[in-house]
């Protein structure tokens, strides 16, 4: 938000964690998002001094309160499929380091205000998604199955 006083509306890269969390019925974990109204997938910045994986673990806490024994990183994602417009107007082209989690423990619970509600669904049967979470999801499906 700091750097925001200074550049406005205008692109930032923003480089951040998302995360993949995968039931037992091989679905994936979204959160109905409360900026947008739509669909996307676990994850958000990086803060200083944070680690992506501090980030991953982080982002998945505050967003879906639960926990993971590790993160394996999937792929990192960047490139002009991954700009967004947020409502405000703020412009992100967004650097995405994508992991699985792995050994998922908890209770679906939401720690922060990004987000309405938790839900799983099969990779066949998805709901509306943000942009960046429908981009993502095209790209790594074949490997999360």
């Amino acid at each position: 938000m700091e750097l925001r006083k200074y550049v406005g509306h205008l692109p930032i890269i923003s480089v951040g964690a998302t995360i993949i969390v995968l039931n037992d019925k091989n679905e994936i974990l979204l959160n109905l998002r409360s900026d947008t109204g739509n669909w996307g997938i676990i994850g958000g910045g990086m803060e200083p001094p944070e680690s992506l994986e501090e980030t991953a673990a982080r982002e998945l806490w505050e967003e879906a309160g639960l926990k993971a024994e590790r993160f394996e990183l999937m792929e990192v994602l960047s490139g002009g499929e991954l700009f967004f417009r947020y409502p405000g107007g703020d412009e992100i082209y967004t650097v995405i380091a994508l992991y699985k989690a792995i050994g998922v423990s908890g209770e679906l619970s939401i720690n922060d205000d990004e987000s309405r509600r938790l839900q799983y669904f099969p990779l066949n049967a998805l709901p509306e998604l943000e942009s960046r979470a429908e981009y993502v999801i095209r790209k790594i499906a074949d490997k999360i199955i």
